[in-house]
């Protein structure tokens, strides 16, 4: 329970955070990405921000001998990308590029009721929804494992 509402209240700070900064119209997203035409900056220093907090708080948080509300703390894998990551992040990318929104500042942009974001969001999730099927013959081959997780 504690760890859903960490979870929960997380994901309520990064909206917030999302929405004061503006991330959440794909006007601000776009101006960031339009390095040839009036550039908007602005974007540069929430991602500056955020990095700060991490590198700040990173190393204070991984003194303890285990997170607050896990057994362990996640490893991260190793290896080379592969060629679905690389895939996968090409079109993260060309989405973001051309509609403005990712995921995040997207499920928090559905507050404002705009058509635009329910139909990315809708979009989205048809999107995740064939990656799963297209994945399944991998995960039957490799016992279960592939490169999305399994729902539990």
């Amino acid at each position: 329970m504690r760890s859903s509402l960490s979870a929960f209240l997380s994901g309520v700070l990064f909206a917030l955070g999302l929405g004061l900064a503006g991330m959440t119209d794909p006007a601000n997203v776009l101006g960031f990405l339009d390095l040839a035409g009036d550039w908007d900056y602005r974007l540069a220093f929430v991602m500056g921000g955020a990095i700060a907090v991490h590198a700040a708080l990173r190393p204070l948080i991984h003194r303890r001998a285990r997170p607050l509300f896990a057994a362990t703390f996640a490893a991260l894998p190793r290896g080379r990308p592969d060629a679905p990551l690389l895939m996968g992040s090409a079109l993260f990318g060309v989405g973001w590029g051309l509609a403005g929104y990712c995921p995040g500042p997207a499920l928090t942009a559905l507050a404002s009721g705009a058509g635009q974001v329910l139909v990315f969001v809708a979009a989205m999730l048809v999107g995740f929804s064939l990656a799963r099927v297209l994945q399944a013959p991998s995960r039957k081959a490799f016992g279960g494992a592939g490169v999305l997780p399994e729902r539990r």
